[in-house]
């Protein structure tokens, strides 16, 4: 079923504006015998001369499906939860049907189902990666026959993505026993989000609940599995819902220090504050396979921390850190002289504000709070 279906309007969540253009191209494919437009958004501010490395998320179904996950990590990033993004959707209007074949014997790809998993993996991710600071952590998205499709890449001894993002997959009929006997084999940190809702289509319903249950049960520490089911929803509109809970999952251990991380983790670390950072953003390189600079909110957490704990070596360190981060802000003067104001050193710590009343404000760090500082060391 649904082997076609019309074009429909999606409710979108919310406009935000987006800074990067789209480039649109068409992709000529030796594996498709044929081209494929495909349509490329880069993050704001993208400098190819930089270092910088970002995921590179593919969207199938692009037509329809490009612009929701384009809006939702260009959101996300802006706010720091979520790294800056490359995404790359692939148009399939005309061509889903032969693009997402599988034969009904085996459940995988033949024919021009093969070509089309073949064009992926050896064509276009390649050409992006040749043309853009992509990492090596990728994401695939998929809606209907495209989200059934993005499993099998799953079943490769090293699967081409880290993460797949499934909205109301039409699912093979074997899919559910086959990613039960699959995903507790998986030896490298896997993302995998599925969606439905409480008015989806029937038939696939079914289907994506007896994947759910086929899943859930997995004990491996590296499958990372969510599951939602949406209230008020159908089949088109789960989309708008599934896209930023898929990324939240996905981005999990990337984001700030939260309040009930600070609690529970920060605070009830056998090392210090300040080691505690260091081994957060460890992790995330790690995981991730890319750097993150160190944000604002987790200074802000770390200071914290190492005052109520008296840590002067932990704020000394991280005072550091800010400059060495952020050498053009007020942030570095201003955790400077916190350093110095905790350890007694007052001449010190006035210095050190006095300082960054020349340097550039921050989200939290204003001209007004380093004056407040100022003005209460002179008392």
């Amino acid at each position: 079923m649904m082997k076609h279906f019309t074009l429909f309007t999606l409710v979108f969540l919310f406009s935000f504006p987006l800074i990067a253009q789209v480039i649109y191209e068409p992709f000529e494919s030796v594996k498709i015998d044929g081209s494929r437009d495909i349509k490329i958004q880069l993050p704001r501010n993208y400098d190819a001369e930089e270092e910088t490395l970002y995921p590179l998320v593919i969207v199938l179904d692009g037509d329809y499906l490009f612009e929701p996950v384009v809006g939702n990590t260009d959101y996300q990033s802006y706010w720091e939860d979520i790294p800056n993004c490359i995404v790359v959707g692939v148009n399939q209007r005309e061509t889903r049907d032969d693009d997402f074949f599988y034969a009904d014997e085996t459940n995988f790809p033949i024919a021009e189902g093969a070509d089309f998993f073949e064009f992926l993996g050896l064509e276009l991710i390649p050409y992006i990666e040749d043309n853009y600071m992509v990492s090596d952590f990728r994401i695939a998205v998929g809606h209907d026959m495209s989200a059934n499709f993005i499993n099998y890449y799953i079943f490769k001894d090293k699967p081409l993505f880290r993460a797949y993002v499934l909205l109301s997959p039409e699912l093979a009929p074997e899919i559910p026993t086959l990613m039960a006997q699959r995903a507790p084999l998986i030896e490298s940190n896997t993302f995998y989000y599925l969606a439905t809702a409480d008015d989806d289509v029937k038939g696939l319903k079914t289907d994506i609940l007896a994947l759910d249950s086929a899943l859930k049960g997995i004990d491996n520490e590296f499958f990372h599995y969510r599951f939602d089911d949406f209230e008020d929803a159908n089949h088109y509109s789960l989309v708008g819902l599934g896209i930023p809970k898929a990324l939240n999952q996905i981005f999990s251990f990337y984001k700030p220090i939260t309040k009930k991380e600070y609690k529970e983790k920060v605070l009830e670390y056998e090392g210090s504050p300040f080691e505690y950072l260091m081994k957060k953003y460890e992790d995330i390189e790690l995981f991730y396979g890319f750097e993150k600079k160190v944000v604002e909110n987790d200074l802000r957490a770390i200071a914290s921390a190492s005052k109520k704990k008296n840590d002067i070596e932990s704020l000394k360190a991280l005072s550091k850190l800010a400059r060495q981060e952020y050498p053009d802000s007020m942030i570095g003067a201003y955790y400077q002289g916190m350093f110095y104001e905790e350890d007694g050193n007052l001449k010190r710590a006035l210095n050190s504000y006095q300082s960054g009343l020349l340097l550039e404000e921050s989200d939290y760090i204003t001209k007004d709070m380093l004056l407040d500082k100022i003005y209460e060391l002179k008392d």
